[in-house]
Parts: structure tokens; sequence; C-alpha cells
């Protein structure tokens, strides 16, 4: 309860002090335009200078949905956004306490809340209408719905009744977060099974709660999948903007990170937005085919964009009103953001590292004995390039050491397989469209409870070495 009022306060304050003065810009202020037309009863549509209204599906609608939602009962006010953003995120800071609990003891799931609730990136960025810090709430709840499923089924009667209802609760989450960011539905097999008691009947029973969890959040997109395909022409799951991300990923030029679209000429006569989006997703395509070695050699560049350095609460406050908030405030806020995010992530390391005194034995000794060494290594190579500018490397590496680290990911507590799963997909994503500093910021509140690990051991071992 204390960190969700701590987290609340510290969100709404920034409210408060936003508020009036930072309008809707950038990709908020389309989110603000569409959440008013549906809260006015227009449906999903954009209204066009000539006046023409037409079926929209290229922005997710997950998170206009919600804001239509609050402006049909309180007017279509962006300062209503910004409190939803706040209660979003204070309930994200309690699932990252809530998530902690399984790892070792409440004062270190306090100090996990408690990175949540007073992370300088989810706070700051609360004035901004953007979906990436509802993202990191609703990815929070589903892995503290992991967990809580895990032990509600571990020790009880009738388990794999009740595995299935958590999958299936699981999927419901991550199917909603789905709506606001399609991607996060790759993560609905490896929380399903992690919904799985430690020492339940593995393979089936992993497989059948990855299946369900699955099916669960696809079942909640289903609608909208329907609607697309009555009136867009097209049964995209949840958005068409696939093409132009793939299209804007291929652009040299832009280094990896976003960049205005440059219409091919076979696109420029195609107004229908399902077939301009398939459209542009052909040209994207065969660009890779024609340049297969330049788009692979943009990874590096796209990561490190979306990795090394946020700022997303800075650019999204300086864009919005330059003369409240200029460079000068932009960059103290990039400074502290950037700090406490490095820091987060070297504690996170220690917490993957090998448990100090762990030993292996019988035939596999050799193997187990060589995964330790490549994951000390990870957390080394990780820890080095934590402090250096290229933060990117730090943040695979944590994800190899992870993976290295014993117990396997559906053994060890759900903290471990959340951070996993989200770096993954996050990693993954970008590294196939383009990055951008926000982009990161779906990771951020699940390796709270990893850096909250990652501290209690730094202080055991100082103390240990003290007495």
């Amino acid at each position: 309860m204390a960190v969700g009022l701590l987290a609340l306060a510290a969100r709404l304050a920034v409210v408060l002090w936003a508020g009036r003065h930072f309008p809707p810009v950038a990709d908020g202020a389309y989110y603000h335009r569409l959440a008013v037309r549906l809260a006015q009863g227009q449906g999903y549509t954009w209204l066009w200078p000539d006046g023409a209204a037409t079926n929209a599906a290229h922005y997710p609608v997950g998170y206009p949905a919600a804001l239509a939602a609050v402006y049909a009962v309180v007017g279509p006010d962006p300062i209503a956004a910004m409190v939803l953003n706040a209660v979003l995120g204070a309930l994200g800071a309690v699932a990252v306490h809530r998530l902690a609990t399984g790892l070792r003891s409440r004062r270190l799931a306090l100090v996990a809340g408690l990175l949540a609730a007073l992370h300088p990136a989810l706070v700051g960025y609360t004035p901004a209408l953007m979906t990436e810090g509802v993202t990191a709430a609703l990815l929070g709840c589903a892995a503290w719905a992991a967990a809580a499923g895990r032990r509600w089924a571990a020790n009880s009667r009738g388990r794999a009744g009740r595995v299935s209802l958590a999958a299936l609760g699981v999927g419901a989450l991550l199917g909603l977060c789905a709506l606001v960011r399609p991607q996060s539905l790759l993560l609905a097999p490896l929380f399903g099974a992690m919904a799985v008691p430690v020492h339940a009947p593995r393979r089936g029973g992993l497989l059948a709660a990855a299946l369900l969890c699955t099916a669960s959040a696809l079942g909640v997109c289903a609608p909208w999948t329907a609607r697309n395909c009555a009136r867009m022409g097209s049964c995209a799951l949840v958005s068409l903007n696939a093409g132009w991300n793939l299209l804007i990923g291929t652009d040299e030029q832009a280094g990896g990170s976003w960049a205005p679209l440059r219409v091919p000429a076979s696109c420029r006569a195609v107004y229908d937005e399902a077939r301009k989006d398939r459209c542009f997703e052909r040209e994207a395509w065969a660009a890779i085919r024609r340049r297969p070695l330049a788009w692979l050699r943009l990874v590096p560049a796209k990561l490190s964009v979306t990795f090394d350095y946020s700022g997303a609460p800075g650019w999204y406050l300086h864009a919005s009103n330059p003369s409240r908030f200029d460079e000068r405030a932009k960059e103290r806020l990039g400074v502290l953001e950037t700090v406490f995010e490095r820091l987060v992530l070297l504690l996170a390391l220690g917490a993957a590292a090998p448990r100090r005194g762990a030993r292996g034995g019988g035939r596999g000794w050799s193997a187990r004995r060589a995964r330790r060494l490549v994951c000390v290594v990870a957390v080394l190579v990780g820890a080095a390039f934590c402090l250096s500018r290229h933060g990117w490397v730090a943040y695979l590496a944590l994800g190899a050491a992870i993976w290295l680290r014993r117990p396997g990911l559906l053994r060890a507590p759900a903290a471990y397989g959340a951070a996993w799963g989200v770096l993954l997909v996050t990693a993954a994503t970008h590294a196939v469209f383009f990055g951008a500093g926000r982009y990161a910021m779906v990771l951020f509140a699940v390796l709270c409870p990893l850096a909250a690990m990652g501290l209690a051991r730094a202080r055991a071992a100082v103390l240990g070495t003290a007495r």
C-alpha cells in the first residue's frame, strides 16, 4: 500500500506541475485525437482536413480506448489522461513490489517497489500521452499475475485446474497489453509457463499453460481483429503499421533510428490504409533482399539508440513546450535518468551472477562448470559496458547471464523470467524495425526486482567481507 501511494503521489505531483503547460505532442497528439473521436461515439476513425472521416487502425487501439473511457466521463481533457497514466504507473509499482515478494524478504520487495515508484523515467513520463509507461505497468502486472498464479497452484489440490486459470488470467492481461503494444503478445508462452509451479510435471504442463495463455491473449484481441477484418479490408491482429516501421528500419541514412518515411514510387498512389501498409512491407522486404548485409549492419545502431540512452521524458516535455522545459532542463533530467537506469542495470547484473559457492557434480559437472564460467564472463562484460557509452551491450549481457544462470528460467523466481522475456522481445523487435530510447522504457519496471536482489547480494558481500 505504501509503495502504491508513494508512486501515485510522485506521479500526481508531476501532473500538477505539467497539466496545463504541456499539450499532447508527437504520437500523443494522435492518441488524443483518436480518443476524443471514440469518446464522442464516432468510432476509431480519422478526420481528414477535407472533412472526410475514414476507419483507422494505424495506431494500436488499446491506449486511445482507455483514454476515451476517461474522456467519456470527464471530458476530453489531457490532464485526465495524465491522471490515468499516474494511476496505471502506481499500479505497476505495486505489481513490481508484489512480484519481488517471491525473491527473498519483505525488505527486498520494498526496495524493488520503491525503485519502480520513484524511477525518474517512469515518473517523468507521466504527462506524456504515450504508450510506453502504460505498457511497462501492464507487463509488471502480468508478471505479478504469473508469480501469484504459481504460488496459488503450488500446494493445493486441483493443481492443473488452478494452473489453467492462472494461465488464462495472465493471458488476459497480456492481451490488454498487446492492444497497447502488439509485440507484447510474444511474451504469452513464456509468461504462461511461468505460472506453472516449479515442482509440477514439466513438459506437458508447461506446454499446456503456454498454449492457454497465448489463446487467452489472442481471445482478448479477437474482437478488434474481427473489426479490422470487417472495416479495414485486412485482418490485422491489432494495428496496420508493421510495413511502415519495417520500411523505416531499412533506411541506412537514419542510422537505426526513426526517420520520416520515404514513400516509394510504387506506393504513392495507394491511399487505402491496409493496402498502403502492405505496399510498404513489400518494398521493405525488397530492400532487405537487395542489401541484406547493409540491413544487418544497422542492428547494432538500432540497439544502441534503444538502450544506450532513453531520455524519453525530457524529449517529450521539451517537444511539447520548449519554453517551459528547455534544453538545459532536458539535459539535467537525462543525466539523472541515465545514472539511475545504469545503476539498476548494474545491480540486475549482480542478481544474474551465479550464486557464490554453487557446485555441481556427477556426469554433467564439466558442462555445468562451463555454463557457470560463461555466465560469470557475461556478467563481467555487462558490468564493464554498463559503465560505458555502449549500454546496449550490457543489456544483452544481462539477458545472456539470466539464461545461463541456475536454476533455469522456469525454476527461478518469476522476476527473472519476466525480465529476460521483456528484454529479449524488446531487443528482437527493434533490431528488426528501428530503435528509439522510449522503447526501452517497457523494460524498466521488471528490472527493479532484480536490482533489489543485486543490492541485497552486494550488501551481504560487503557485510561478509567486513566480518
